[in-house]
């Protein structure tokens, strides 16, 4: 049995406020999972973490206020989160006399979201994902598969699918098509999805999968998924927020070229004779990412599959 973890980056919206949707999901196979999750564990623990969340975008922004703390980067955790509180608690009084309610609407979700990682300087912060990512990229049985579709060239064609719908359908063939080459012909290998609870998508996709059940998707059969997706608050589930991580990563290398964290989670692609069939961006043929190139070298292969995953590629 093998757990595929699902999350997503960008907004599915046309044009929205990225270039970019990537929907991601990792396999980890259940005799794995108790020690991928204890290594996870490890790293919170380290960083003074074991009771937040792994959100990568909010980890990963400069926060202001600790840069205007004298010697923040010398203060003990301790006095590092209390220091932070007291020039945001400022500010947001400052904001309510002010009377402009967007601005501190917004300042206070902003708060909200990157309360648990105050305490952590923007350098510590870089790092501790970075080490995530390391640890991701060194588990040997994991698989990444990954749609990232570019909305731009989406929209410049009339498609029947939306562009989540699009997306959640490639990640669920290629991961079929992953359980149906991975078992040894004696005996099957099953997966099941578990996605984080985003109440905008979760109607539509189970209904999507109920469907793949009885007529499949089209590029392949549904016979090693179980069940419809498991909605789960990525909160308290440590393997959704890798998803998250990865999915962020795909998406900042595609519209940033940020390939650190990139290049360590693509080593976790799916591949078959060494070539990436896992991750597809859905781009221009003239695109030469490192997504594209090793997906299109893999489309020349005679596998039908691969062939088939290939063929909606502009």
């Amino acid at each position: 049995m093998y757990l595929c973890y699902i999350d997503e980056s960008g907004t599915s919206s046309i044009p929205g406020n990225t270039s970019h949707y990537v929907l991601a999901g990792l396999s980890i196979p259940i005799w794995d999972w108790k020690q991928s999750d204890r290594s996870i564990n490890e790293l919170r623990q380290k960083h003074s973490l074991s009771e937040a969340e792994i959100h990568t975008a909010w980890m990963l922004r400069k926060y202001l206020e600790q840069d205007r703390i004298p010697g923040f980067e010398a203060m003990s955790y301790q006095k590092r989160h209390v220091a932070v509180e007291q020039k945001r608690n400022a500010e947001l009084l400052r904001l309510q006399r002010s009377n402009n309610t967007k601005h501190y609407r917004q300042t206070k979700k902003s708060y909200s979201k990157t309360a648990d990682y105050i305490h952590l300087s923007y350098d510590e912060r870089v790092a501790f994902i970075a080490e995530i990512a390391t640890c991701v990229s060194g588990w040997g049985s994991a698989r990444l598969f990954a749609e990232c579709i570019d909305k731009i060239h989406f929209g410049a064609g009339k498609r029947r699918k939306s562009v989540d719908e699009q997306a959640f359908e490639q990640v669920v063939s290629r991961f079929e098509q992953f359980l149906e080459n991975s078992g040894d012909g004696s005996e099957k290998r099953y997966g099941l999805l578990i996605h984080d609870n985003n109440q905008t998508v979760a109607a539509r996709h189970t209904e999507l999968m109920q469907r793949f059940h009885v007529a499949g998707t089209l590029w392949t059969k549904v016979e090693n998924i179980m069940e419809t997706p498991l909605f789960v608050d990525s909160a308290l589930t440590s393997m959704v927020q890798i998803a998250d991580l990865c999915s962020y990563a795909i998406r900042r290398y595609l519209e940033n070229g940020e390939s650190k964290l990139f290049d360590m989670v693509f080593a976790r692609a799916d591949r078959r004779g060494g070539k990436a069939v896992g991750v597809r961006h859905f781009a221009p043929k003239s695109c030469r990412c490192k997504i594209c190139s090793a997906h299109r070298a893999s489309s020349e292969r005679s596998e039908p599959v691969q062939q088939a995953l290939s063929l909606d590629e502009t």
